[in-house]
């Protein structure tokens, strides 16, 4: 009896444990990740110092000159593919965000059925399958249309770049609708509350950051777009990535850099505001 009741006043051994695997603390690992963003970073940095360049050349310093900014700013053929750019990504965004909106509620909304794995898989196909391969079936499927119809106009982007921008709108959607609370929308419906109503003053303001996230990404994404516009343009439709793609093929000029610097920098505007408003509030 001695010896249970001592036995009870121990305390109990508890076993000792490795510390788990922690990648950062492994020899190199900072090293490593330094050389990666020096690799990543640097030249967009010295693209941005040299778009500032007096002179000429895209390798010689020359002295700081805002030149190359007002040389694209009075470029005619810069102003036509911007406004083709940004005309294409806003309707690209605007119509994608709103499709990807109804298939995020059609898919988080209901109960599970079979074949929503595939719809999941056929909604975020454009994400999965190369972007060359993307273009490509676009472009022998337009080719027939173009044929049979003899229209050749800006449709034909509008609708590859909103169907490429779908999946990117309907993630940030669809994840916010599965972190929201229903009980608010069980107590609209219990108030008597029509599913439009519902969706009208309880859904839609919960998951206005969401449809914001996913229209600027998808404006981003459509606005940086090569492959698929190179693919699918006809003759003096180029948007601006493909004019500076063919510009390139030609002569180089600090301006290239200037036209990259404000892409730069609208795409940083543009991810920096998805994030703060995709991020989960603490």
């Amino acid at each position: 009896m001695a010896d249970i009741a001592q036995g009870k006043n121990q305390a109990p051994v508890r076993k000792k444990w490795g510390r788990g695997f922690d990648v950062k603390q492994q020899n190199g690992f900072t090293t490593i990740a330094m050389i990666c963003f020096v690799m990543l970073y640097a030249p967009i940095l010295t693209l941005v110092a040299y778009s500032f360049n007096a002179g000429t050349s895209v390798a010689i310093w020359a002295g700081f000159s805002w030149r190359w900014y007002e040389s694209a700013w009075a470029n005619q053929q810069v102003y036509d593919a911007s406004v083709r750019s940004l005309t294409i990504a806003a309707f690209a965004a605007v119509v994608s965000t709103i499709v990807a909106t109804m298939a995020a509620l059609a898919t988080t909304r209901t109960k599970p059925f079979p074949g929503l794995t595939f719809i999941y898989a056929f909604i975020n196909q454009p994400l999965m399958v190369p972007e060359i391969v993307t273009g490509i079936a676009l472009l022998i499927f337009f080719a027939a249309i173009k044929v049979a119809t003899g229209y050749t106009g800006l449709g034909y982007l509008l609708i590859a770049h909103t169907a490429f921008c779908i999946p990117f709108a309907y993630l940030p959607i669809r994840a916010r609708l599965e972190n929201m609370d229903l009980s608010l929308e069980r107590a609209a419906a219990d108030l008597y509350a029509t599913p439009f109503k519902t969706f009208r003053y309880v859904t839609l303001p919960l998951l206005w950051p969401g449809v914001l996230a996913g229209g600027m990404l998808a404006f981003v994404i459509s606005l940086d777009d090569v492959v698929i516009t190179e693919l699918v343009k006809s003759g003096g439709q180029d948007t601006l990535p493909t004019y500076m793609l063919g510009q390139l093929r030609r002569v180089v000029t600090p301006e290239m850099n200037a036209i990259s610097s404000v892409f730069l920098a609208i795409s940083i505007v543009m991810v920096t505001i998805f994030f703060l408003l995709n991020r989960k509030k603490t």
